[in-house]
């Protein structure tokens, strides 16, 4: 299928879901840019720092495995617009904080939220469109992650610096609660109800050797990207000689043009790889971890402004192509009736294990060691998690993608004409 032949309900569902993203990330990742004002305003180490973002991360984690689960049973867009309403709440109460702990408290919640997004929007997405675009569909629901978290480190930085860290919080608050009610319209997508077939058990998954290996890929990759994501804005304003706003500015157009132009290319070249053969989408992946550790190093190490910019967003640009290869992958191991509790649990695994802890040990070596030299921990992980890719595509080749622990639902599903129920048709036309 060429994306030249998309229907007017794809492209609706795409753009609704990447505005989406994109808010969901400008929320998520806006409070790094804000790390020195609120030191400022609360004292507080850079382990303690570390917290707010191990505090959103623990409650998405405890949240993304059952919320995905629910939208597999009830409704997928009911519970897309749900936690967008409720995450932009939390934002907005972020502001409000009279202290470290009601601060801590409020980011804790915003977690709630897009825990419920992001497993029910990718399952949508997999719904709406035919496998053979899927990572270049994934890939630009992800570029509005990448532009939404520039953004919210830009508009950080900015905000911070001008008008107060508080403000930042009640600004991108509001465009969320008006998209969260635009979501309703969203084709109302579910898999195959459960009195069709049992329903796909954590078990069943957790026997499928490509998503074990998946997972423990997963990571090392998450612990390097959001280690680079938390702690680059207090890296460039207190290493590197940025003030706040051109720290948020700089860094957000590096994140913008590295990870958008990264996401594209790691979304075609994975789709062009997956046609030659089944088990290559995510060939390329443990390409662009390894292609991407000494533009990082070099970044921290780097002496002028320029060089680090050009380095780091270098260093965006390869880590980033793992995100639509990644979640293509999962739903080309997973029949459609467990897309979002595949996600889910994926998240839930990521987040617990590695995005959680992530803040808190580069915090720590950072208070001990220096940022710079904590920062050489994430590189040595995204080379271990290149390694551990190369696993994933062995298990796949050997095992194929349909493994035979999941055969009853790839058959059911063949049953059912390989077709979710819709309730609003959605239009594929196949060139």
């Amino acid at each position: 299928m060429k994306i030249s032949n998309f229907s007017p309900t794809q492209w609706r569902v795409l753009l609704i879901l990447m505005l989406v993203n994109f808010v969901n990330y400008v929320d998520r990742q806006i409070i790094f840019s804000l790390f020195p004002a609120i030191r400022r305003d609360f004292p507080v180490s850079f382990v303690q720092l570390g917290y707010l973002a191990t505090a959103f991360t623990v409650i998405l984690f405890l949240a993304s495995f059952p919320l995905g689960m629910l939208a597999d049973r009830v409704s997928r867009r009911a519970v897309i617009s749900a936690g967008v309403l409720f995450w932009s709440s939390a934002t907005f109460l972020s502001g409000l904080a009279g202290s470290f702990r009601a601060l801590l408290a409020a980011r804790a919640l915003v977690g709630v939220g897009e825990a419920a997004y992001t497993p029910a929007g990718a399952a949508v997405l997999s719904a709406t469109f035919p496998r053979e675009v899927r990572a270049r569909v994934q890939g630009a629901f992800d570029v509005g992650m990448f532009i939404g978290g520039a953004t919210g480190i830009a508009l950080g930085g900015i905000m911070a610096q001008s008008f107060g860290w508080r403000s930042a919080f009640f600004v991108v608050g509001i465009p969320g609660l008006i998209l969260g009610l635009t979501a309703l319209t969203l084709p109302k997508t579910a898999a195959l109800p459960s009195s069709q077939g049992k329903t796909m058990s954590i078990g069943e998954l957790l026997r499928v050797p490509a998503f074990v290996a998946l997972l423990v890929s997963g990571w090392f990759g998450s612990f390097a990207g959001y280690a680079y994501v938390v702690w680059g804005p207090d890296l460039v304003q207190e290493s590197k000689g940025f003030s706040a706003r051109q720290a948020g500015v700089a860094l957000g157009l590096v994140i913008v043009v590295g990870g958008a132009l990264g996401i594209a290319m790691g979304a075609y070249l994975s789709d062009h790889m997956a046609r030659r053969r089944p088990w290559a989408r995510p060939v390329i992946i443990p390409i662009g971890f390894v292609l991407g550790a000494p533009a990082i190093f070099y970044a921290l190490h780097s002496t002028g402004k320029v060089h680090f910019l050009l380095a780091f967003g270098l260093g965006a640009f390869f880590l980033s192509w793992y995100h639509g290869p990644l979640t293509a992958t999962i739903h080309d191991l997973v029949p459609s009736r467990g897309h979002a509790t595949a996600l889910g649990f994926y998240y839930l695994f990521v987040n617990l294990l590695s995005m959680a802890i992530a803040p808190i040990v580069i915090g720590r070596a950072a208070d001990r060691y220096g940022l710079i030299t904590a920062l050489h921990i994430p590189i040595l992980a995204q080379l271990i998690g290149a390694v551990s890719f190369v696993v994933v595509i062995q298990c796949i080749r050997r095992h194929g993608l349909h493994h035979s622990v999941l055969t009853r639902h790839w058959e059911e599903e063949r049953r059912h004409s390989l077709a979710p129920v819709v309730e609003v048709p959605i239009e594929v036309s196949c060139a």
